[in-house]
């Protein structure tokens, strides 16, 4: 038995390693191509380099931890809870970018002429550091109470044990399962999704009142700047599409463990919904390279300036770009 569940860890470390060997490079290069790209550096593409650094950190950070708490050490109370809220930081601030950007994007077609007066680079960074701000906030909130201390004192009171409080270090031990439905999923998650939907929504109808207006030689250039701003509002409304169904059957299972507690769930699907969650932070980078022409130029860039030329001097290494 012993033997089979070390095998069962091993692979689950093996393919939660694997998630952040994507993730990490993969959201580097969209940092680092937004960096080196002129034509990336509007307020859109600030939000999702805000929203690239969470999924760095998904990668670097929040995997490693949650395999120690796979392997569930014994530790102090407090530590485990460190090693618990950082994901709930990162996953707060992946949404709050993702509405940002859906703001942002309704911004640019509810109103394209006044759009660069209003966002301006200041109030995007503001709005960065605000969204920021609010996601240590509301995933530090265990740490400030809304927490198992007192559960689990109680139950360490009735064992007799006075030797110290030491537990397991698991996410459900620490973290309240109050906490994740009722303010964490009921509040931070799942009313942002619903707006950003009604957002993306009047985004495309928008879109599609302005291209459905008769083409006249005078209005050549917003049928050009409505189509493209369609391209990208569909790629970032997948993103927001992905996001979601990957996080939100991991809340129905906490929804499942507060209001069914003698409901039995299966632990392969809670492995599969944190798979999913874990795996969210390496889709963007794809999603951008294969529907966004501007990051796919900027990746082939990069690839060519410094990967392939180094790897092989001889070659005729040029950025070349297909058509869309």
């Amino acid at each position: 038995m012993a033997h089979s569940v070390s095998a069962f860890q091993a692979a689950y470390i093996s393919i939660e390693v694997l998630i952040a060997l994507v993730s990490v490079p993969g959201n580097i290069l969209v940092i680092w191509a937004v960096k080196m790209n002129q034509a990336l550096r509007d307020a859109t593409f600030c939000f999702i380099v805000s929203l690239a650094v969470a999924d760095v950190a998904v990668g670097a950070l929040v995997i490693p931890l949650a395999i120690i708490i796979n392997i569930g050490p014994q530790t102090e109370f407090y530590s485990c809870l460190m090693v618990a809220c950082p994901v709930l930081i990162l996953t707060e601030s992946s949404i709050l970018a993702l509405l940002a950007i859906a703001v942002d994007r309704y911004l640019r077609v509810k109103i394209p002429v006044r759009y660069k007066s209003v966002v301006t680079p200041r109030r995007a960074a503001v709005a960065i550091a605000c969204c920021w701000i609010v996601s240590f906030l509301v995933g530090l909130t265990p740490m400030f109470g809304w927490n198992n201390l007192n559960k689990m004192q109680r139950t360490q009171e009735l064992n007799a044990s006075h030797t110290g409080f030491v537990i397991k270090c698991q996410f459900e031990t620490v973290i309240s399962m109050e906490y994740m439905v009722y303010f964490n999923f009921f509040v931070w998650v799942l009313p942002p999704l619903l707006l950003m939907l009604l957002i993306y929504l009047e985004v495309f109808n928008l879109i599609r009142k302005q291209l459905n207006k008769k083409v006249s030689s005078s209005s050549a250039d917003p049928q050009k700047y409505y189509g493209k701003e369609l391209k990208i509002a569909k790629s970032l409304a997948l993103v927001l599409f992905l996001f979601a169904l990957s996080w939100l059957p991991l809340h129905v299972l906490n929804c499942i463990t507060l209001f069914c507690p003698s409901c039995e769930t299966p632990h392969i699907l809670t492995y599969i919904a944190i798979f999913l969650t874990h795996g969210n932070s390496a889709m963007n980078p794809i999603v951008y390279a294969f529907r966004i022409k501007k990051f796919r130029t900027a990746f082939l860039q990069i690839w060519n300036q410094y990967f392939c030329c180094k790897t092989n001097k001889n070659s005729n290494c040029t950025a070349t770009e297909p058509g869309n």
